[in-house]
């Protein structure tokens, strides 16, 4: 069992950790694939414990990932209207705070800036080779990496001891499929931009989630008729409960008993919003904390002025009409698929990575392959909060692991067993939820991970 202390003398020591290099003797080599968030803090902590060999590959143009607008629909962009889910206060980098006059919820452009001024503070960008796209990363011989990349230089291969994949899980878009055909425009979010383009068009969007209903809060400031189809019930929450920011709100909230919060969160819910019927939606079934939030208030608000007009699940399609489950039938221009991604590792061998795409994979922590102790994963999951400030952490273990402070677990694949037998809540088995964690009782996995190396800080040689 690890030792545990308070999270405060925890991240003092990790800090130091950070900062403390290895001797030149022991320095690996590193690939990192992707300079989005993940990727960034993941090169920070490569380049605090003195692992100054360390190279990271990204094929777009500039660092920051998906948080880059970009015009082109065929790269991964935010929409020109996206602000953060979650606050800034509990979206920030332990050791680098958002400027103070950020507001509580940042647009694109200032989570961007962030970043860019995180690569900065911490010399980044002399380690990230833009524009160069990573072919394929094969093991060697010697339990090493051997990483063929094309870029502005052509085709190169370099070896490396470790590879740390970044490229977080919005990666292939999902469309489901309905039997007839759809003779208007289709699109999935991941090409949607601005509302501009669907001016006086009846527009459908499909999902429940966070793009969806963002989405259709947008193009409806355009569009002559905007609806939303959700299969189901589902549970969307204001961004704000009385005037604080409800990741706050849910942090406060779980110094209560476990057992009493879903009922707590509905209970809430009913109070602040209301009934759902007056918003037009099914009831959601089942724990507020099965699934992944929505966390929108305008949608709320749209529903009500009728600006967005829910509709339930889609059971075929007709020329440019789509029949519901209901029974009712609407005429549509436009649809666009807030339908979410699949995981896809197209540089990684299959074998390396064999897991069923629609369950939970097989990484003690969501980071550790059970047979590979080269490669590790940051950023793979999907909290109830802020991904980049988990992989934080994710990336401080593999570190520790690299320069020997932290020993890998012997146990691994009970772990891997126990840690897919028992998620942090009973969320929802569709494969949307495979990667799903509550952001405050993974934390706490992190650092009790991260505890063992910070009070032992003994090589694996020698323990």
């Amino acid at each position: 069992m690890h030792r545990t202390r308070g999270s405060q003398h925890i991240r003092s020591d990790l800090g130091a950790m950070i900062n403390h290099p290895v001797k030149a003797a022991a320095r690996p080599r590193v690939c990192i694939v992707g300079s989005g968030p993940c990727g960034l803090t993941a090169l920070r902590n490569v380049l605090g414990a003195g692992l100054s060999e360390v190279v990271c590959y990204d094929d777009s143009d500039a660092i920051g990932g998906n948080w880059v607008f970009r015009e082109d629909t065929q790269c991964m962009s935010v929409y020109e209207s996206t602000h953060i889910i979650s606050s800034s206060r509990l979206s920030a980098f332990d050791e680098f705070p958002m400027p103070s006059d950020y507001p509580d919820f940042p647009s694109h452009r200032q989570i961007l800036a962030y970043f860019e001024s995180y690569a900065d503070k911490f010399a980044l960008r002399p380690h990230i080779r833009l524009r160069t796209r990573v072919v394929e990363a094969r093991r060697d011989a010697q339990g090493g990496w051997s990483v063929r990349s094309e870029g502005p230089q052509g085709a190169t291969s370099e070896t490396f001891d470790y590879l740390m994949v970044c490229t977080g899980h919005h990666r292939a878009p999902v469309v489901p499929t309905y039997s007839g055909e759809f003779t208007g425009q289709t699109l999935h979010s991941r090409a949607y931009r601005r509302a501009d383009p669907f001016r006086g068009q009846r527009v459908l969007v499909v999902g429940a989630g966070n793009s969806a209903c963002d989405i259709a809060v947008d193009v409806a400031r355009t569009a002559q008729r905007t609806c939303i189809s959700m299969r189901r019930g589902a549970y969307i929450f204001p961004k704000l409960i009385l005037g604080t920011p409800i990741d706050a709100f849910y942090a406060v909230s779980r110094f209560l008993p476990r057992a009493m919060l879903p009922s707590l969160l509905r209970l809430g819910l009913r109070f602040y919003i209301g009934p759902w019927h007056s918003y037009g939606l099914e009831p959601p079934a089942g724990n507020p904390l099965q699934t992944h939030p929505t966390l929108n208030s305008a949608i709320l608000d749209a529903f009500r002025h009728g600006r967005v007009l829910p509709r339930g699940g889609i059971a075929r399609l007709e020329g440019e009409r789509v029949h519901f489950t209901n029974g009712k039938v609407e005429a549509f221009d436009t649809i666009i698929w807030g339908t979410g991604f699949r995981m896809e590792f197209p540089f990684l061998p299959a074998a390396d990575v064999d897991w069923d795409r629609t369950r939970c994979p097989p990484l003690y922590l969501k980071m550790m392959h059970a047979r590979i102790d080269s490669l590790f994963f940051i950023g793979l999951f999907q909290p109830i909060g802020c991904i980049w400030t988990l992989a934080d952490y994710q990336a401080r273990i593999a570190v520790a692991q690299m320069t020997g402070r932290l020993r890998r677990p012997d146990d691994i694949d009970a772990r891997i067993a126990r840690e897919m037998a028992s998620p942090h809540w009973r969320f929802d088995p569709s494969p949307r939820h495979a990667i799903e964690v509550d952001a405050h009782d993974f934390r706490s996995e992190l650092l009790r991970e991260l505890a063992a190396a910070a009070d032992e800080g003994i090589s694996p040689a020698i323990r």
